[in-house]
């Protein structure tokens, strides 16, 4: 039988330089509408489908390869003589070759205001299906589905033939590439339903980069983007200059983002092992920093530091007085640039959109062996409308400001969290402590004499009322914490006799 190629792309790279080469070495060309077209202006001769089957394209193009005398020449296998004897009493030659890559579906549902109609339509059926034919007779079949395969798969050809080890590496990828493809459509109708947790949860991501290693030298790792929903995310951030980001550069640049985003005000926000170490918010960008700096000096070194302003050179000045890992910015002057990127390994991020707040839908995920563990991402904030005024004393209006800063940054401290804060910076955190006692004493540490007159922050309700009186001690005037213990009397008494306001959120904010 003579030898056959099967060419149906949307994406033409390449195409036609892979159909020419594959002619030349005597394979006959079978192709289908926009792909043969191409494929004979650039001088490939070309059979179309319709005469393979005998059948004409119609539906719109919907039905053009799903046909017997197609997939027989695709499934059959070279060494079963029974398949083979049924090919030539049917007549139906084989396909050797399959080149396909599919409706652009990714592509249609990034549109902005892409209809859901139009989504369906870039549903590919056939495609999916010979690819899918293809790989699965991997050893008769060489499938291809990425134009960066082409070369390799012709010079091999043209060297003798493709091996089997990359014939079943192709394979792998089509299965990957289906995988992929299914799961977006999954994916995006479910978000057109509304439903959050269905019975089986397929999601997809594309690599975005390989990294040097995981949290530690031993852990191999990769870090993979969502597609769609990016803005204001570290996956659409652009590295302008600096070593490569790590695992931890990414986790740790993604927390200090997520902080950065609590706040319409100029704020800066440095992050420590995923955890706040100073955030600082001003009239100006270099006041909200220099405020961040000053909540703890020691940390910072070899931190991350979040700004939600352009920088500028004054703020790349002082910047630049501090060993830095990374710095995440919506913008540089070029001065600022010019005197930041003097430092050879200081990372610096450029994310236009560091203040998009985190879309509505998002979701958290967390792998657990042997599960995934999915939750609606955590976008309560500050509500002053909710709060519960619990102590005979309200807190004043400077108060009820730290309060609300306080509060912003617990969100996002490991729990058991505690913050203080005053005059719109934080003065000390106690983060992910097994017990809440320690993380208010760690807090109270940190802050040092900055702890007089300061409010503190409680990212879940206090069991006992130990908190209360060591902030009493420390010279904390109000606090702020969900409320819900059975407990909570004893708390609001303690709050009472030192003369602290106290009021509740009725929302937890735990982070593990």
């Amino acid at each position: 039988m003579k030898k056959r190629a099967l060419f149906s792309v949307s994406d033409k790279t390449g195409v036609c330089e892979f159909a020419r080469r594959a002619a030349a070495l005597g394979y006959e060309i079978i192709s289908t509408g926009g792909t043969q077209k191409a494929l004979e202006s650039a001088g490939v001769a070309v059979v179309n489908v319709s005469k393979i089957t005998g059948f004409p394209e119609c539906l719109d193009g919907r039905l053009k390869t799903l046909h017997p005398a197609i997939h027989g020449g695709i499934l059959a296998m070279r060494g079963n003589r029974d398949h083979m004897a049924q090919l030539e009493l049917l007549n139906i030659g084989l396909i050797d070759i399959v080149v396909i890559n599919l409706y652009p579906f990714k592509q249609t549902i990034l549109r902005e205001g892409v209809r859901l109609d139009e989504a369906i339509e870039n549903i590919d059926v056939g495609g999916p299906t010979l690819i899918r034919a293809a790989a699965k007779n991997w050893p008769d079949v060489v499938v291809a589905v990425d134009p960066a395969d082409y070369d390799g798969i012709l010079d091999q050809l043209e060297s003798g033939g493709v091996p089997r080890e990359r014939r079943f590496e192709l394979a792998c990828k089509v299965f990957e590439h289906t995988a992929h493809y299914d799961a977006l459509i999954a994916e995006y109708l479910r978000r057109q339903t509304g439903m959050r947790y269905p019975e089986t949860f397929t999601v997809t991501y594309e690599k975005a980069q390989e990294l040097r290693y995981g949290e530690n030298p031993h852990q191999a790792a990769s870090f993979y983007r969502e597609i769609g929903g990016l803005q204001g995310s570290l996956a659409r951030a652009e590295q302008l200059h600096g070593k490569e980001m790590s695992f931890c550069n990414i986790n740790d640049a993604a927390a200090a983002i997520a902080v950065i985003k609590e706040f319409d005000q100029p704020c800066a926000a440095a992050v420590k092992h995923a955890t706040p170490c100073g955030v600082g918010a001003g009239g100006s960008l270099l006041e909200a920093y220099r405020r961040a700096y000053d909540a703890d000096p020691v940390s910072i070194f070899g931190g991350i530091v979040a700004l939600n302003r352009i920088c500028d050179t004054g703020m790349a000045e002082e910047l630049s007085k501090t060993h830095l890992d990374i710095i995440i910015a919506p913008g540089y002057t070029d001065e600022a640039l010019e005197l930041l990127m003097r430092k050879k390994n200081l990372r610096i991020l450029l994310l236009e959109g560091i203040c998009d707040p985190m879309p509505e839908d998002s979701l958290d995920f967390k792998k657990v062996q042997g599960g995934l563990l999915v939750q609606e991402a955590d976008r309560a904030s500050f509500d002053p409308d909710a709060l519960q005024i619990m102590t005979k004393r309200e807190p004043s209006p400077d108060e009820l400001a730290s309060l609300d800063f306080a509060w912003r940054v617990c969100k996002h401290v490991k729990s058991n969290a505690i913050v203080l804060a005053k005059d719109s910076m934080t003065v000390g955190i106690g983060p992910g402590q097994v017990n809440r006692v320690t993380a208010a004493e760690i807090a109270i540490r940190y802050a040092g004499e900055r702890s007089v007159g300061s409010v503190m922050a409680s990212d879940a309700f206090f069991p006992f009322p130990d908190c209360v009186e060591a902030a009493g001690k420390a010279g904390v005037t109000a606090i702020i914490q969900p409320g819900g213990s059975v407990r909570d009397q004893e708390s609001i008494d303690k709050a009472n006799d030192l003369g602290i306001a106290m009021v509740f959120t009725g929302k937890r904010h735990f982070k593990h």
